[in-house]
């Protein structure tokens, strides 16, 4: 007889049948996971991202194929930048970090540089947080861990993520590193992209929180460690009550009272070390950028997402995402799951083409901008806004329905001027 299957084992086995027979999923990075924070009222990503669906190949299955993404051409140039940072050990990554943000610890001389090797997401999770623990158990000297692999809990389901570089100073305090392949002119570069990639980068330092809490509670030799916790430990993203003792920084050293010696709470510093070609050269330039607020933000939007499990249960009985169903039967599956649309979607989401047009098709106000949306208050499509524009329709004491009409009336007077 079988054993029982447990909360954790169903919903694993829920999103597998969602994703389809024999489809990999597909793992939810940082870039995936700050563009969801951006949009937390969209329970169709969040399904599709915790599933591990491919929006693209979905996208294309249902005729409107994604130009989201990186082209081979930057994605290589990327790879090439990033190997130049980090050879020689890292000497030239650490140097700009000990410049940029540090320079009263010890020039960087000798660093520690890790083998990060495992098996699977878990085992590298569980490898980095090892060698994590011992760097900040011994202090006194720079540890550079390349590629480390992270867990945060997102919606009930874990992400998996993988940051450029984490370095440990030699005060024990972590910092995360990320390395663009855009440039820095004069100092300053796109701010676009900057804050793209300070978003990216609060994702990754929530998950160091997150390990950093948990390294200040467990006592040293635990087997309470990322991945063996049980399911529904309170060691999660938004869970902890305000003001919980298991915050990073409060926890005094020495952890709980439990038996063993727990290693002191690490600092995680809130300026991340932007890496950027200068100029129109290859050579690397660096730039701190402080993600307070984008730390905050991602942080307060990630616990807002509906979890994963109550959108799965409100899903019709054998709704599949899979690319080989009939267009049909896809897009009965899709429509199933309500998506709130944005303009800003077209440069984060691959479904963004797709939920465009069937938002155009109903007339949805989304579609014209979350500022447009936020001013219209009750009226949630054009055809809502255009009657109570022309006195047709609306309130007369809303102040969008008076706002409209006051516009239309202008408007009027407007055209009848120029035709005279």
């Amino acid at each position: 007889m079988p054993p029982p299957r447990t909360r954790g084992t169903a919903l694993r086995h829920r999103l597998a049948e969602l994703r389809g027979p024999d489809v990999p999923a597909k793992a939810l990075d940082a870039r995936a996971l700050a563009a969801l924070a951006a949009n937390p009222g969209c329970e169709r990503r969040a399904i599709l991202d915790g599933a591990g669906v491919n929006k693209a190949a979905l996208a294309s299955a249902l005729g409107s194929p994604s130009a989201f993404g990186q082209s081979q051409f930057a994605l290589t140039r990327g790879n090439a930048f990033e190997a130049k940072v980090k050879a020689d050990g890292g000497a030239e990554l650490l140097r700009l970090v000990h410049e940029k943000l540090d320079r009263s610890a010890e020039p960087p001389v000798d660093a520690r540089v890790p083998d990060l090797t495992a098996t699977g997401p878990r085992g590298r999770t569980a490898r980095t947080e090892l060698e994590l623990r011992e760097a900040t158990a011994h202090p006194g000297a720079w540890t550079l861990l390349d590629h480390p692999m992270l867990a945060l809990d997102v919606a009930g389901s874990p992400a998996f993520l993988e940051p450029d570089a984490v370095v440990v100073h030699p005060d024990g305090s972590w910092t995360v590193v990320e390395i663009k392949s855009f440039p820095l002119l004069d100092g300053s570069a796109d701010p676009a992209k900057v804050g793209a990639a300070a978003r990216q980068a609060a994702v990754y330092v929530l998950a160091l929180e997150e390990l950093a809490a948990r390294l200040g509670t467990e006592p040293e030799g635990s087997a309470a460690r990322l991945g063996t916790e049980p399911e529904g430990s309170a060691a999660r993203l938004g869970t902890e009550p305000e003001g919980s003792a298991a915050r990073l920084g409060t926890e005094p050293e020495g952890g709980a009272g439990a038996e063993g010696a727990a290693v002191p709470v690490p600092r995680v510093r809130h300026r991340v070390l932007l890496v950027c070609p200068r100029d129109f050269s290859n050579l690397p330039a660096a730039s701190a950028v402080d993600i307070r607020k984008q730390r905050a933000v991602t942080a307060r939007q990630l616990a807002r997402l509906t979890r994963i499990e109550d959108i799965a249960d409100a899903l019709p009985e054998g709704t599949c995402f899979s690319p080989e169903l009939p267009a049909e039967a896809l897009t009965a599956a899709v429509e199933s799951v309500p998506a709130t649309y944005a303009p800003e979607c077209l440069s984060a989401c691959e479904l963004a083409f797709h939920c465009r047009t069937r938002s155009r098709q109903e007339g949805a106000v989304t579609s014209l901008g979350r500022p447009v949306r936020a001013e219209l208050g009750g009226l949630t499509t054009v055809e809502d806004v255009l009657a109570a524009a022309r006195g047709e329709a609306g309130d007369p004491d809303d102040p969008a329905v008076a706002a409209l009409r006051r516009a239309a009336a202008l408007r009027a007077e407007a055209l009848e001027a120029a035709c005279r």
